[in-house]
């Protein structure tokens, strides 16, 4: 398994505008709700368990294995959004298709914008992998942003620096 920056580096060389970031920060958000919201349709047996949830557990699981502190806060960013998934899953099914649809597509019409402000492809295209590490990528921004994890911030810039 790749570390955590070696991930971090290949996502970041496609993500070194700012403005391509800060349209991540409004785009990455709403697929994953738009995409939690379809899984929550999927239940699990009578025990109020769904598909997001398990998704949820696995791809906690595999940003524990990768870095703890980031882990815990991605773990409180996905229970914010499970409670909306909840909250969303009590519309009625053409008001849910509609919130679907505008943060499905409406998330990557942003995320396309921030690509053309990039002038480069997203990484996905390139290893489709990418869609998971995404969301911990953003948060390692935040963690950047305060100061916190500056030994990972150089290694993925190290890293990103080297296969530019």
């Amino acid at each position: 398994m790749k570390s955590l920056a070696q991930q971090m580096s290949f996502y970041q060389r496609y993500h070194r505008s700012a403005r391509n970031r800060l349209t991540h920060f409004f785009g990455v958000p709403m697929i994953i709700l738009a995409v939690m919201q379809a899984l929550a349709l999927l239940p699990l047996g009578p025990s109020g368990l769904n598909v997001a949830h398990v998704t949820v557990l696995v791809l906690l699981t595999y940003y524990f294995l990768l870095d703890v502190p980031l882990a815990l806060a991605m773990t409180a960013f996905f229970a914010v959004l499970l409670a909306i998934t909840q909250h969303l899953a009590t519309l009625s099914w053409p008001w849910a298709l509609s919130v679907f649809g505008v943060l499905f597509v409406g998330g990557w019409i942003v995320q396309l914008v921030g690509h053309h402000f990039e002038g480069r492809k997203p990484a996905l295209l390139d290893n489709v992998f990418q869609i998971f590490i995404a969301p911990m990528f953003l948060m390692a921004e935040v963690f950047f942003h305060f100061g916190y994890k500056p030994g990972l911030q150089r290694r993925v810039q190290e890293l990103a620096a080297q296969s530019a």
